[in-house]
């Protein structure tokens, strides 16, 4: 996983402060950080309950967090397809508009060996999540959209 504490000033577009740029990143690496512990409260306290989703696994856009949590119980259980072994979010672009902040970003999924022992290949995904900052000051995100570059888990 990403480090969220690094300094972000080469990412921060005009209109983006450092301190936003990081604030806003820290919610996204929070959220992988709290989905690879299964850790579905955390990763639901850094979305806003009627965000949309284009989710990379679902065709129609989700919305909200009934379509969320909809989409969750459809997908396979442990054990059942390929194991994700990491996520790993890398080159933030953040761009802030007063109370809005637009983040685009890689997203690398990895996977254990196939059950011949096969290397798998990586998941890429290009993200674009939309933020908006809540009277509590805290970041949440209103807008998440998945672009699968490259399908995982299948042989190398």
């Amino acid at each position: 996983m990403s480090d969220a504490s690094t300094p972000l000033p080469s990412t921060a577009r005009p209109g983006a402060s450092a301190a936003d740029a990081d604030a806003v990143w820290a919610v996204i690496t929070g959220m992988y950080e709290a989905y690879e512990a299964g850790d579905r409260a955390r990763i639901d306290a850094r979305l806003d309950p009627e965000a949309t989703v284009w989710d990379s696994a679902a065709e129609p856009l989700l919305l909200g967090k009934r379509d969320l949590d909809r989409i969750r119980e459809e997908r396979p259980a442990a054990g059942e397809g390929p194991e994700e072994s990491g996520l790993h979010a890398s080159d933030p672009v953040v761009d802030v508009f007063g109370d809005l902040a637009v983040l685009r970003y890689l997203l690398r999924v990895d996977f254990a060996p196939d059950a011949g022992g096969r290397d798998t290949r990586p998941e890429l995904i290009r993200n674009t999540a939309v933020l908006r900052r809540g009277a509590d000051g805290a970041w949440r995100i209103v807008h998440l959209h998945e672009d699968v570059r490259q399908t995982g888990g299948v042989p190398a």
